[in-house]
């Protein structure tokens, strides 16, 4: 049976009789705790599938993206063991629960946190972000990220972007990237910034320890990226994808590994390190996309070095620079040395 030919069972809480005679689907709430028991119209269906319709007749703003992380946080059991996978088929009569975790404020914190500002001004701010700092609250990571630690920064010298007093991030850095980002401060800086990220004349280059030799030292790498076709939680080379352009250029060849200077053409999710894999030349230290590598470098050894773009406001050229960081430029060292 087709989800979307699934009947109408209830539209509110008075309605929850109505689906445990209707449809064998029983809901126990306290406000953090429900009990959906799999009606045998369901049976064979993805369990995130079926747990968000079923949870939906009751939440109707409740997605299935927030199911899939409520199933990764391991908030979701059958008989008392806690299931991993939204994947797994259902069967009929099996009863899960599901634990609601209290609301949390759609409105990041200001946190006080050590920010390297490189510039700023009544518009925007350079920062020179660290390995390890993820860039905006998500799930697993609700606060101690950039964005707090810049509405703290900034304070009353953030006038807001559409009306809301935030930074605007008009570009990130993955977790484990360190290097340069540009925030704004306000609506003309970020409308400014975001169209030169969309005609690409806002430059930025980083640098990348690989495994390899690339073959031209000298090149680039065309190749759409999309969504992994069986992890959705990685990007690949597909044909469905949207179009990315990489250029690079070898800066040192070293025994078993390459320093490579790489030059964003386009701004896909994960591309340099994407890209690099496609052509079989993995960043050193990437688990994701590493392949079997030795693990030498417990981070993807990757560092926004260089950015470039017009100030919104002035139309002046901006450029900045970042040295590797400290634990980039010991691996180097080691790695000249012929030590891993």
């Amino acid at each position: 049976m087709q989800l979307n030919m699934l009947p109408n069972w209830g539209k509110n809480r008075a309605d929850l009789s109505g689906i445990q005679d209707r449809a064998g689907t029983r809901i126990m709430a306290n406000k953090t705790l429900l009990k959906l028991a799999i009606p045998l119209a369901l049976q064979g269906q993805r369990l995130d599938k079926v747990l968000t319709v079923l949870l939906a007749e009751q939440m109707p703003a409740f997605s299935r993206a927030r199911l899939q992380a409520l199933i990764e946080d391991g908030h979701v059991s059958l008989s008392g063991k806690v299931v991993s996978s939204g994947s797994r088929k259902v069967r009929s009569g099996e009863s899960y629960h599901v634990k609601l975790p209290p609301p949390e404020s759609a409105v990041p914190k200001a946190q006080k946190m050590a920010l390297k500002v490189v510039f700023e001004d009544k518009d925007l701010l350079v920062i020179d972000k660290p390995p390890g700092m993820v860039v905006h609250p998500a799930p697993g990571n609700r606060d101690q990220t950039l964005v707090n630690a810049l509405l703290a920064h900034c304070g009353k010298s953030l006038s807001g972007i559409g009306g809301v007093m935030r930074p605007g991030i008009v570009h990130r850095l993955d977790k484990d990237t360190s290097g340069l980002m540009v925030v704004a401060k306000n609506d003309l800086a970020h409308q400014g910034l975001t169209k030169q990220f969309a005609d690409r004349s806002l430059s930025r280059i980083y640098q990348a320890l690989v495994w390899g030799h690339p073959v031209p030292k000298v090149g680039s790498i065309e190749a759409s990226i999309g969504r992994h076709p069986r992890d959705r939680k990685k990007m690949a080379v597909i044909g469905k994808g949207r179009s990315a352009l990489t250029y690079y250029k070898v800066i040192k060849i070293l025994d078993e590994t390459s320093l490579v200077e790489c030059t964003l053409a386009t701004g896909r999710t994960h591309q340099i390190r994407v890209h690099l894999a496609h052509r079989k030349y993995p960043v050193v230290g990437d688990t994701v996309y590493g392949g079997q590598k030795p693990k030498i470098f417990p981070r993807q050894a990757l560092h926004a070095m260089e950015l470039k773009f017009q100030h919104p406001r002035t139309g002046k050229t901006m450029r900045f620079t970042s040295a590797l960081p400290k634990d980039m430029a010991a691996l180097l060292r080691n790695l000249e040395s012929g030590k891993k």
